[in-house]
């Protein structure tokens, strides 16, 4: 898959050394930053980045369909690349881990309710929200 850098050149976005820190940072991201968490890594690389410009930079980026913003409902907007291997996001509700998942049957079930209901389905978010089981609840599965 060719880099969220090189993309952006691609879209001929300019450059600049803040924003190209920002991208490679969300870029290296294995988690889904919040522009908060964003400003505090570039500001690792270079104190002088503003929010102005990481919000900036995350606007251009939407705009570009090159990152995709997900709301996981704990007040925050986070953000991956867009073009990402498509998957699913389970929050854990008590520690706000997000963990990314891809089930085939579930794809497939899908694309079964909306050809059922008379639509072919072209794209779709699942965000399933949870709290871990406990040691006696999954004995009891």
């Amino acid at each position: 898959m060719i880099n969220l850098v090189d993309r952006c050149l691609e879209k001929g976005l300019r450059l600049t050394d803040a924003r190209r820190i920002i991208i490679e940072i969300l870029q290296a991201s294995e988690d889904h930053p919040d522009a908060f968490v964003l400003q505090e890594r570039a500001r690792e690389r270079d104190p002088s980045i503003s929010t102005a410009t990481v919000y900036r930079t995350l606007k251009l980026l939407e705009d570009l369909s090159l990152i995709s913003r997900h709301d996981f409902g704990d007040g925050r907007a986070r953000y991956e690349e867009a073009d990402k291997e498509h998957h699913d996001h389970l929050i854990n509700l008590e520690t706000g881990e997000i963990i990314e998942f891809h089930d085939e049957a579930l794809e497939s079930l899908k694309q079964a309710i909306a050809k059922g209901l008379g639509y072919d389905l072209r794209d779709h978010r699942l965000e399933l929200y949870a709290i871990p089981l406990k040691p006696q609840d999954a004995a009891q599965e």
